[in-house]
């Protein structure tokens, strides 16, 4: 089995979102108990103090929930099958099932997105994933090697099938 997904998959969406909303709950309690509440108290253009950290919550979620959130935990290829793993859950899906192989570039983290032909009621209708093997600083202007021989393989599969 060959490893498509990154290793760091585990740290986007388990660890950088506590730290995200952990510092931006430092810098609230901050500004609190340093008497941010009761300079508040006798100018209330002072409160502005805590509007940056509350957008910064609302903008920071609604981007974790679109790009990050929605990742596999791990992506394998075993042979003509993908195995994804989400949440605790295994399920395997044949590569003649993939419709369309997406990859971003110039964004971080990479991510390529698979559309699949029929909904899967454990994965939906995509299989998003970081990519494994991105590294150096010109990475992101590169197309992604898994992504390329991905739609090779799916190509010859649908030649075969043809």
């Amino acid at each position: 089995m060959q490893r498509l997904s990154s290793s760091k998959t585990f740290f986007y969406k388990r660890i950088f979102p506590v730290m995200w909303f952990g510092f931006i709950a430092v810098f609230a309690l901050i500004w609190i108990f340093d008497n941010g509440a009761a300079r508040a108290a006798a100018d209330p253009g002072q409160w502005m103090g805590l509007f940056v950290p509350f957008v910064m919550c609302i903008v920071g979620g609604l981007l974790l929930k679109r790009l990050i959130f929605n990742l596999s935990d791990e992506v394998w290829l075993e042979g003509d099958t993908l195995v994804v793993k989400n949440r605790g859950e295994s399920t395997r899906l044949a590569l003649g099932e993939v419709i369309n192989v997406n990859s971003t570039t110039m964004t971080n983290p990479p991510r390529i997105t698979l559309t699949l032909r029929t909904e899967s009621s454990r994965l939906g209708s995509e299989v998003n994933f970081i990519p494994a093997g991105m590294r150096g600083p010109f990475s992101a202007f590169k197309a992604s090697p898994i992504a390329t021989d991905l739609i090779r393989r799916i190509d010859a599969l649908r030649r075969r099938s043809a």
